[in-house]
């Protein structure tokens, strides 16, 4: 659990993603220089999921992570916190079933999607583990979960360099495109504060998911993670 997302009760977390719902994703291509459109394909691809297959995607925010999903024929549940972020991508898709929920305590029947994942959401959770039980109760057994999440990167010096940009440029960039660097201030922070993939994979065990298995993205800049329910 990262101490900055303590520092926020999910309400004020909520109300500060509501804030900058309609220009997010623009925000994050520019962030993030284009990569995480192709982190949001790897964790699409490693989901797998097949036409007709039902996935929870938490932290769906207005959706840009669900729609490959629908396209492909997916039963895609979009789930998110923030209802600024649900209200901004169901003006864009309204084909899809906007979900507003909490991940400790989500709105589902037991065993009732083949597959969830969450992008970029996990670390904003006050309780990581608690998240992570909820996601196993809604997964029927031999289901799935895919987190693709901020990580640590592997080479100590890019490691550095990046630490750097993250602490220093990210919200003065994000407040240029924004204007809301403070809300940016919170979200460098929780990530230099989140486990490495060795951590998360730790906590995914401890959870109850089983065969945790993990790859880098650009270098460990981000991680994507992948267990099964037993």
């Amino acid at each position: 659990m990262s101490r900055a997302s303590l520092e926020k009760k999910p309400h004020e977390v909520a109300s500060m993603f509501d804030g900058i719902a309609r220009r997010y994703d623009l925000t994050n291509d520019i962030l993030s220089l284009g990569q995480d459109r192709a982190w949001r394909r790897a964790t699409t691809e490693a989901v797998g999921a097949f036409p007709g297959e039902r996935v929870l995607d938490l932290a769906a925010g207005t959706g840009t992570s669900s729609e490959p999903f629908a396209d492909e024929g997916v039963r895609v549940v979009p789930c998110d916190f923030s209802l600024g972020m649900l209200q901004v991508g169901k003006k864009r898709r309204p084909d899809l079933s906007f979900t507003a929920g909490d991940a400790t305590k989500l709105p589902f029947a037991d065993e009732s999607f083949d597959a969830v994942t969450i992008s970029f959401g996990l670390r904003n959770v006050v309780d990581t583990v608690g998240a992570l039980r909820e996601m196993l109760r809604v997964v029927r057994p031999g289901g799935r979960i895919v987190v693709c999440e901020f990580s640590s990167p592997t080479w100590k010096p890019f490691r550095t360099v990046y630490e750097e940009y993250l602490m220093r440029a990210l919200p003065k960039i994000a407040a240029a495109v924004t204007k809301d660097g403070g809300s940016y201030e919170y979200l460098a922070e929780s990530i230099r504060e989140w486990p490495d993939q060795r951590g998360l994979a730790a906590l995914m065990q401890e959870a109850g998911w089983r065969s945790v298995s993990y790859r880098n993205l650009t270098g460990g800049i981000a991680a994507l993670h992948r267990a099964f329910r037993p």
